[in-house]
């Protein structure tokens, strides 16, 4: 990517960090709180996650998967903290960039609409293709995967999505511009059970994806 490329870039992150539609121009109930979006990008990264949406501590950190949602990921990727957070290898977007709240039970409520809708094919559009996506959770697997040409590789539910990923991956590595895949459920402790139930990600997917980062990371 040229200098040109790379300043049209930072402007685009500086747009995004100072938004404020989910409060001043929102798509349905506003923010309950003061926005503050949260990614991290860069020209050179090889690896994209992305996510759902920042939680509490990650609202209040200003650093995404600072909880033990991040401790989890980081040992499925097979990554220290240091590889996570260097930018220039690892890119994390989440689908909607500020903690959208929480519902009645204390769970997290979906991404916020106004991120994809403003910001997601410009900024995807602005970054170079990478190697590797890891598409957390089923926003980011429906978003990426048409994003991809990849559509049919949703399956209608996350587990059959998840599944289904020696496929998703060889679809995106049969690509013009090839990018392994991996449909992941999100790490959460809540999905603690899921795990449990589904004995081949641990097995087998895991494996595939911590060699396929470490490759991508040029291990």
């Amino acid at each position: 990517m040229d200098s040109s490329s790379t300043s049209d870039l930072d402007a685009l992150v500086a747009r995004i960090r100072a938004c404020r539609l989910c409060v001043e121009a929102p798509r349905g109930a506003p923010l309950p709180h003061a926005p503050r979006p949260v990614l991290r990008v860069s020209a050179s990264a090889a690896i994209l996650v992305a996510s759902q949406a920042p939680g509490t501590r990650v609202h209040a950190s200003g650093l995404p998967f600072t909880d033990a949602s991040g401790d989890r990921l980081r040992a499925w990727m097979g990554v220290s903290k240091e590889e996570f957070y260097d930018t220039a290898r690892v890119a994390i977007a989440p689908m909607g960039f500020c903690f959208p709240g929480q519902d009645a039970a204390g769970g997290d409520l979906p991404p916020r609409r106004e991120c994809v809708a403003t910001w997601h094919d410009a900024l995807f559009a602005a970054l170079p293709p990478f190697r590797l996506i890891l598409a957390v959770g089923r926003p980011a697997q429906a978003y990426h995967l048409a994003r991809l040409g990849l559509r049919e590789a949703l399956a209608p539910s996350l587990t059959q999505t998840v599944a289904n990923w020696e496929g998703v991956r060889a679809a995106g590595l049969a690509r013009p511009d090839p990018v392994a895949v991996y449909t992941l459920p999100h790490p959460s402790w809540r999905n603690t059970g899921w795990l449990k139930k589904n004995p081949f990600f641990e097995r087998d997917l895991l494996p595939q994806l911590k060699a396929d980062i470490a490759r991508a990371l040029g291990r």
